[in-house]
C-alpha cells in the first residue's frame, strides 16, 4: 500500500506536468472504486485550471482557481501517471483526466481500493479531511502532542501512532521503523509511556519520513514512463520485512508479532 512518502513523491511527479493547465474532458472509465465516482466530476471540472497539487494524509489534492478540488487516494495499488491521448488505456486505467495541451494524468488502480472524489467547499471541511491530525513533518507534530492524547490510553503504542486522528501517514512500515529507531516496543500501552520517549519517537518519525521522501525524489522520472509507479523506495529497512534476520544493532533476531491485523517487526533486545 503507498505510505505518506509514496503519496507525496506522486504529488511532486505530477505537478510540473498540470500545473496552471485547464481540464478540457474527464474520461471515467470504471465509477466503483472505493466510493462512487460523482457522476458531476466531468461537468464540474471540466473548464478548470488547477493551480496547485498538494498532499494531505495520503490524499492526493488538484485544486482549481475556482477551489474546485479532487481528491485522489490511492488505496492499496493505485497510482497517477502523466501520458499522452495516443497512449490506449488498459485494463485497469480508470480515470483520464485531459488538459487542453494533450496531457492525460492517468489513474490507475488493479484491486480498486482507491479513490476519486471532488469537493466544491474548503478542502478542510470535507469530511475526510476535517477530523486529521497533524502532518508529521510540521510543526504541529510534537511529543507533547502525542504524550497528551496517550493519557489513560490502552491501545498499543504502534496502533496509537497508525491512527489518523492522533497524526497522519504514519503506515505500517514507517511505524515499525520509527519505533526501533525510538528504542520503543511495539506492543508497549501508548498511555505508559513518558514525555522524554515520545519527543524521542516524534524525532524519530520525521526522520524516517523525511529519508524516505528524499529517496523517493529519484523516482520522480517514473511518472512520465509507461509504468508510472515508483513502488517502495529502495531504503535500507532496519526491521520491517526482517524476520529471523539479525538485528543491525545488536545482532538478536528480529521478531514479528501481528497488531492490529498488521504485521509488526521489533528487536525485543532494542526495543522496551
Amino acid at each position: 500500500m503507498p505510505e505518506l512518502p509514496e503519496v507525496e513523491t506522486t504529488c511532486r511527479g505530477i505537478s510540473p506536468h498540470i500545473i496552471n493547465k485547464t481540464i478540457a474532458d474527464v474520461i471515467v472509465r470504471q465509477p466503483q472504486l472505493r466510493w462512487l465516482i460523482p457522476d458531476n466530476l466531468k461537468q464540474a471540472v471540466s473548464g478548470l485550471m488547477i493551480k496547485n497539487v498538494s498532499r494531505r494524509a495520503k490524499y492526493c489534492l488538484l485544486t482549481s482557481h475556482q477551489s474546485a478540488t479532487v481528491i485522489i487516494h490511492l488505496g492499496m495499488s493505485g497510482s497517477l501517471r502523466i501520458v499522452n491521448t495516443e497512449q490506449a488505456a488498459g485494463k485497469h486505467d480508470h480515470v483520464d483526466f485531459i488538459f487542453t495541451d494533450g496531457t492525460v494524468l492517468r489513474f490507475n488502480d488493479t484491486r480498486r481500493f482507491g479513490a476519486v472524489l471532488l469537493t466544491l467547499e474548503p478542502i478542510t471541511q470535507h469530511k475526510l479531511i476535517s477530523s486529521l491530525g497533524p502532518e508529521p513533518l510540521s510543526d504541529q507534530f510534537t511529543g507533547e502532542h502525542l504524550y497528551q492524547l496517550s493519557k489513560n490510553r490502552k491501545a498499543t503504542v504502534k496502533s496509537f501512532i497508525m491512527d489518523g486522528h492522533n497524526v497522519v501517514g504514519v503506515g505500517n512500515i514507517y511505524a515499525s521503523e520509527s519505533l526501533f529507531m525510538a528504542g520503543i516496543l511495539p506492543t508497549r500501552q501508548a498511555g505508559k509511556i513518558s514525555l522524554k520517549r515520545y519527543q524521542k519517537l516524534v524525532d524519530c518519525i520525521k526522520n524516517v519520513l523525511q529519508q524516505a521522501i528524499d529517496q523517493g525524489g529519484t523516482t520522480l522520472r517514473d511518472f512520465v514512463n509507461e509504468q508510472g509507479k515508483p513502488g517502495y523506495f529502495q531504503q535500507s529497512l532496519a526491521v520491517y520485512g526482517r524476520k529471523d534476520e539479525e538485528c543491525v544493532q545488536c545482532s538478536a533476531p528480529i521478531q514479528q508479532l501481528k497488531i492490529a491485523q498488521r504485521a509488526s517487526y521489533f528487536c525485543s533486545q532494542c526495543q522496551r
